[in-house]
């Protein structure tokens, strides 16, 4: 019941900031979920008794966030500021775990996040079915792996799942893209339409199983309790986490127009 009320009330606030929000709303949305998983993953990196980020990785992830056009060298700067920050470290042998944790965490949380703002500002649908796109196929997955799953997808990782409801995720994601894309996006055809709803797919599956690997590995159920019913913030995002800049990544390089 808690995991149904929390969707009841996230849901129109996320369409919203999406969708009609005014931009510095929403770049403030954005930051404020970026910040957020960036905690409960420095938390999971202190739990895998590596130093966790400290106050470098909020500020780097937030510039990440605002710079009108990142460059190669942004990133050059943050990962070798990372290594002179290692120096810190009591034991040489923890300088490039805490480096290394550092940067794949700016990356992992505010990169993702980045390109939130870099779909939207090339059309709001484009965010909307990115970040929905897992959502949809999550259900599908779960219902589908419940009824007829029977071959585990990941028993060391994550036990539940099953290779039936993982490619009910992708059927759904496809079918959720032939009636999205005709009504928001229908410049996209239904060829390029189902590519990347399968790719943006399987990408957020992987990133799901991805944070289960850091959860595991760190000994907790979930990264966080902010969201009742749902975990963390890392919890609810992880799929898009890796969704997000596969999907930019293709619409970017494939010139689709909104």
């Amino acid at each position: 019941m808690k995991r149904i009320l929390t969707a009841l009330v996230l849901i129109p606030v996320f369409v919203y900031i999406v969708v009609w929000a005014p931009q510095l709303l929403f770049l403030l949305a954005v930051t404020l979920v970026a910040g957020l998983c960036f905690r409960e993953y420095a938390s999971l990196v202190a739990l895998h008794h590596i130093q966790p980020p400290g106050l470098f990785g909020y500020v780097a992830g937030v510039v990440l966030l605002i710079l009108p056009q990142p460059q190669f060298a942004f990133f050059v700067i943050v990962a070798v500021l990372a290594l002179a920050l290692s120096l810190r470290a009591r034991q040489l042998a923890d300088a490039l775990p805490f480096a290394g944790a550092l940067v794949l965490g700016i990356l992992y949380t505010f990169g993702a996040m980045r390109c939130c703002v870099e779909l939207r500002s090339l059309s709001v649908y484009w965010l909307l079915f990115a970040l929905s796109l897992n959502w949809v196929g999550d259900i599908a997955a779960f219902y589908v792996g419940r009824a007829i799953g029977r071959h585990k997808l990941s028993p060391r990782i994550s036990p539940g799942k099953s290779w039936e409801g993982a490619i009910a995720s992708v059927v759904a994601a496809c079918v959720y893209a032939a009636v999205f894309f005709p009504r928001f996006l229908p410049s996209v055809s239904l060829l390029e339409a189902l590519a990347v709803a399968a790719i943006g797919n399987v990408a957020g599956q992987v990133g799901d199983l991805c944070e289960s690997v850091l959860k595991r590995g760190a000994g907790v159920k979930d990264s966080g309790n902010l969201l009742p019913g749902h975990g963390g913030w890392l919890d609810r995002v992880d799929s898009s986490l890796f969704a997000l800049p596969v999907v930019y990544f293709l619409v970017a390089n494939l010139r689709f127009q909104p």
